[in-house]
């Protein structure tokens, strides 16, 4: 089994499971689903809508590290922010429907903001280093 190591922000990674912001990632999907579950009534198409795209967001993380080259990984990383833009978006439909309270929503956009920024500094390093494979 080959080993992969990539080197950001100052430290090696060997696998995704290592790499913050899919950590972080991963930390929001419970959250929304936490969320989704209490404060979203039945509002079956806005729960599924945010669901999906905030699984996106590490599951891109974990597939693009998987991938050979880091402009094929840097790709999956666009996909996942992109995925983390429609989570905002969607944050700021269910506070204009009274799912979110400001706070709520405050919380939340802090913290898909720091995602999304992370992964665009991350995108920006693939791009400028060579292949890890």
């Amino acid at each position: 089994m080959k080993i992969i190591f990539l080197y950001f922000d100052e430290m090696v990674y060997s696998n995704f499971e290592q790499v913050p912001v899919w950590q972080q990632s991963r930390q929001f999907v419970a959250q929304i689903y936490g969320l989704t579950d209490t404060n979203f009534k039945r509002d079956y198409d806005l729960i599924g809508q945010i669901r999906r795209a905030s699984l996106s967001i590490p599951l891109n993380i974990a597939e693009g590290f998987e991938r050979k080259t880091n402009k094929d990984f840097a790709r999956f990383v666009n996909m996942a922010k992109a995925s983390a833009g429609e989570c905002r978006a969607a944050l700021y439909l269910a506070h204009d429907l009274g799912y979110l309270t400001a706070e709520m929503l405050d919380n939340l956009l802090k913290k898909i903001i720091s995602i999304s920024e992370q992964l665009s500094k991350f995108s920006e390093y693939l791009m400028k280093t060579s292949d890890f494979h």
